[in-house]
């Protein structure tokens, strides 16, 4: 098979990766460099692929047998541990891509410029290296046209002729680097930006608008939620606070010294910040240290057309899309009497000029603030239901726990930096 042993980067990213006997392993999602003072390229060590579960690997460029016709393949040998980057090391899209370089241009002028991409090279020994850079002038003017183009002519380079390319100063935005994970879920960037460097990390973090920090501290632990907004002002803090579940601001707010915990309460909305008072007087070992205090409530009199619009809104999640609970005004927790449940399977089967007070599913008895883990666990199994109501003792709704809920309670601390196992043939080797 004829091997292409000149790429760049920007064609490299999302191409397919297969075994020898043809079988996908994953895809390209990254390109691995070191820099060494007695080195005047870039040394390519090795590719980021994202194999099956959306887990990141490292796969050392000895063993890339062949990158051509839109796929690379390797020899089957892969590490599937979850890629770590390591002080060393850099990642072309996540860290070089828009880094403003200083570069000699076809007049020997020195001239500023952004990196596009980058070009790397294979030589008769079998190891690669960054040989030139796709680099865009600075342009004095705006830098985006009206259309969103870049200004600015464009040429490449040899990579000698590039200074400024390690210079972590001049590194690249984060919202460039956003733009490569746009297209992942909540708990897949929350890895991704796990991957990136302390520094880096907390870069990205601060670029995300605050309903994207959100979903992604939802799944972190409590410990790197914190360690991920560290640097954040109290303004910008109670602002995530209430773009995250109740439940989830809860618990990343009794992570703080109670000092900090009572100025961000002060900052917060009176409303959210009595849902957050209310659930952190529960013990999380509790039905009320576990619910959320925002499940979708309406009136007994509402349409089944208006339920099936409420749980149609985007910002719902999957398991809190599935449930309505209906209860007497008021009908924000805590509401009036709670009447019962109506389950969206139910709804799809109902005509809906119908009131799903006449649907309701009064079966399920809801649990008290008291009820244990346990107790809540055997009732979601027993019963096969996807949120459990929360009433107090005059059977005012609450809130409600959800099975992701109890997942996450029950689950180790760690089950995110071990949640896929290792599947397939692929042999176990070291990183680089």
């Amino acid at each position: 098979m004829s091997t292409n042993t000149r790429v760049f980067v920007g064609r490299l990213a999302e191409l397919a990766v297969f075994d020898p006997l043809g079988d996908p392993v994953g895809r390209v999602r990254d390109v691995v460099l070191t820099f060494s003072v007695q080195r005047s390229r870039p040394r390519v060590i090795g590719l980021v692929v994202e194999v099956p579960g959306r887990r990141r690997v490292f796969v050392p460029m000895t063993r890339v047998t062949s990158v051509d016709g839109g796929q690379v393949i390797t020899t089957g040998l892969v590490n599937m541990r979850r890629f770590e980057q390591r002080p060393n090391e850099t990642l072309v899209l996540a860290e070089l891509i828009e880094r403003r370089v200083r570069v000699r241009d076809e007049h020997g002028e020195q001239v500023d410029a952004t990196v596009e991409d980058i070009g790397l090279e294979r030589d008769n020994a079998r190891s690669w290296s960054v040989t030139r850079v796709f680099v865009r002038r600075t342009s004095t003017r705006s830098s985006l046209t009206r259309l969103g183009r870049r200004r600015g002519e464009t040429f490449v380079v040899p990579v000698e002729d590039v200074t400024g390319l390690r210079d972590t100063a001049d590194e690249q935005s984060a919202a460039r680097l956003l733009e490569h994970y746009e297209d992942l879920k909540p708990a897949d960037l929350a890895e991704a930006i796990h991957d990136l460097p302390v520094k880096r990390r907390a870069e990205v973090a601060a670029a995300l608008a605050d309903d994207q920090l959100a979903d992604v501290l939802e799944e972190l632990p409590e410990d790197e939620q914190v360690e991920l907004i560290a640097g954040f002002g109290n303004d910008r803090v109670a602002d995530v606070l209430e773009a995250m579940e109740p439940d989830d601001a809860a618990d990343l707010l009794a992570e703080f010294p109670t000092e900090r915990r009572e100025v961000l309460l002060q900052l917060m909305e009176p409303d959210e910040a009595a849902d957050l008072r209310r659930l952190l007087t529960y013990d999380e070992n509790t039905a009320g240290g576990l619910m959320t205090t925002e499940p979708v409530i309406l009136g007994p009199d509402a349409s089944i057309a208006e339920a099936l619009a409420v749980v149609r809104r985007q910002e719902l999640s999957t398991t809190m899309a599935c449930t309505v609970f209906v209860c007497r005004p008021p009908l924000e927790t805590p509401t009036g009497k709670f009447l019962g449940m109506v389950h969206i399977q139910r709804l799809l089967r109902e005509p809906p000029h119908a009131s799903i007070g006449t649907i309701l599913d009064r079966d399920v008895e809801p649990v008290t603030t008291e009820a244990t883990v346990g107790q809540v666990t055997r009732m979601l199994a027993t019963y096969d239901l996807i949120a459990l109501p929360v009433v107090d003792e005059n059977g005012l709704l609450l809130g409600a726990v959800t099975v992701d809920d109890v997942l996450d309670h029950l689950l180790p601390d760690d089950w995110r930096e071990d949640r896929h196992e290792v599947t397939g043939s692929h042999e176990v080797i070291p990183h680089g």
